[in-house]
C-alpha cells in the first residue's frame, strides 16, 4: 500500500522543527514507533534536509514543502524549496561544519539526489530511506 504525506511550512527555523515534529507524527501514524530506528531514520533525515531548506534555500516570502512516500519497505523524503542555483553536493573527504548533515543523510538513506523541477523555479531533494520493521 502507497501512502503519501505532504506540508508546506514557512522557510524559518521554527518551521523545519515543526516539520520535524510532524514527520515524527506522519511516522507514528504510519505504524511505525517513536523512538524506533526506522522512525528516527526518517525524522532525522527530513528534519536535516528541512534544515538545509531553511538554510540555503530560503527566498524571502516563499516557504518549503515536505512530502513523504511510503511505498512497501523504502520511505521517500523530498524537501521542495526554491533556490534552484544553490544544490547540495557530495563531499569527498574531510568534511567541513556545513557538511556533516549531507553526509547523515548519505548514511541513513539507500540513495538521494536532487531534481530541479519541471518550473526552473524549485528543486526537490530527496532521500530513500529503508525501514522494515512496524507496529501490528
Amino acid at each position: 500500500m502507497r501512502r503519501t504525506f505532504t506540508q508546506l511550512f514557512c522557510a524559518t527555523p521554527h518551521g523545519a522543527r515543526q516539520a520535524r515534529r510532524l514527520v515524527a507524527n506522519r511516522m507514528d501514524v504510519w505504524g511505525f514507533a517513536r523512538g524506533s530506528e526506522a522512525s528516527d531514520a526518517v525524522t532525522l533525515v527530513a528534519a536535516e534536509l528541512a534544515a538545509n531548506a531553511v538554510r540555503h534555500g530560503r527566498i524571502r516570502g516563499r516557504g518549503f514543502r515536505v512530502r513523504l512516500l511510503l511505498e512497501e519497505d523504502v520511505v521517500r523524503v523530498e524537501v521542495l524549496d526554491a533556490r534552484v542555483e544553490r544544490l547540495p553536493v557530495r563531499t569527498q573527504g574531510e568534511p567541513d561544519e556545513s557538511g556533516r548533515g549531507l553526509l547523515m543523510v548519505e548514511a541513513l538513506a539507500d540513495t538521494w539526489g536532487v531534481e530541479l523541477r519541471p518550473d526552473g523555479l524549485h528543486k526537490t531533494v530527496w532521500a530513500d530511506v529503508p525501514v522494515c520493521t512496524r507496529l501490528s
